[in-house]
């Protein structure tokens, strides 16, 4: 459950993307061995999507951010979610000595031999936004609360759609255990309402252009849609776009999901009805805190998998948006 204190250090995360740029600090990694070395210092590499994406290119901000706030030199790469890049971006890193890898893993099975080969070499791992399949190899896995985060966003929709209507869903990247944990918790409450029937479905991996093509077709199958909910904002608005393209925008209700930016000023203006915040300058921030833990006591946290309340954001409270991915509420 994230509380005053978490709403207080995204609000501080937030305030430190606005002044960081994309380049790597310089000074000289040192080793990581198996932590507890007493002190702060060295490479901590950090791997993310796609910093296209502006959810993620946070991510990457905010994690550089408290790294170097930490003492420590920071570099971040991006996999957009391919597992061989993935695996060459943790090659590098055991080459640069880095103390501690921060991963948002491309593939929650693919990416399990990546992390092996960084406990191998006695490097830490700590995942974010993404968990893998496999316990017991990261030192912690922080994520939004998916499942809660889904479900508050349904109620929304729900309710907005009038608890009637043909609808069409936009799925994310399958090999993305996220995908599948919002899509259950769109059903699970959207399925108490018979009224609302599901007339199509297609998976735009999380992409903004995909959202586009797939709502077209959708569009093309089904003349009679009132509602889209997406699993993630670039899709939505990629589907908004279509809708806009089609004149069909007016009484389809469009649900998002990760409090982007131009999700936020689609709330604003009623294009979308709402979007789900996920805190991921929060969980970007405390697994560098958590890094910095280890590697100065050898103390890993005593929970591995821990998840981050999301928040909606309605037209209703949209205006407590301040920086990128940050509620001052």
């Amino acid at each position: 459950m994230v509380g005053k204190k978490a709403f207080a250090a995204l609000v501080v995360a937030g305030a430190l993307i606005l002044g960081l740029t994309a380049c790597s600090g310089s000074s000289t990694p040192a080793t990581s061995g198996d932590g507890g070395s007493g002190e702060a210092g060295g490479l901590i590499t950090i791997i993310v999507n796609d910093p296209a994406n502006p959810y993620w290119k946070t991510e990457g901000d905010v994690a550089k951010a408290a790294a170097e706030d930490l003492g420590y030199a920071a570099t971040v790469g991006a996999h957009k979610g391919d597992t061989n890049t993935e695996n060459t971006l943790i090659d590098t890193a055991i080459s640069n000595k880095s103390v501690a890898i921060i991963l948002d893993p491309a593939n929650a099975d693919g990416s399990i031999a990546a992390v092996k080969k960084a406990n191998a070499a006695g490097i830490p791992v700590f995942l974010v936004n993404a968990e893998i399949n496999e316990s017991g190899l990261a030192k912690a896995q922080l994520v939004s609360n998916n499942a809660q985060g889904a479900a508050i966003g349904a109620q929304e929709w729900v309710k907005q759609m009038g608890e009637k209507g043909n609808y069409v869903e936009l799925f994310g990247a399958p090999s993305d255990n996220n995908a599948q944990t919002r899509s259950n918790g769109f059903t699970t409450v959207i399925s108490q309402y018979p009224d609302l029937v599901s007339v199509g479905k297609e998976v735009a991996d999380w992409d903004r252009t995909k959202g586009h093509d797939k709502m077209q077709s959708l569009m093309q199958a089904n003349s009679d849609i009132n509602g889209v909910i997406s699993g993630n904002d670039e899709m939505a608005l990629g589907a908004i776009a279509a809708l806009k393209e089609a004149g069909k925008l007016d009484g389809v209700i469009v649900g998002g999901f990760d409090g982007s930016p131009d999700a936020v000023t689609a709330v604003e203006s009623g294009e979308l009805a709402y979007t789900v915040l996920q805190p991921v300058a929060v969980f970007s921030k405390e697994a560098v805190t958590l890094a910095d833990e280890f590697i100065r006591t050898g103390k890993a946290p005593e929970t591995e998998k821990q998840s981050f309340d999301c928040i909606l954001i309605t037209k209703d409270n949209v205006g407590k948006m301040t920086d990128p991915f940050t509620y001052s509420g």
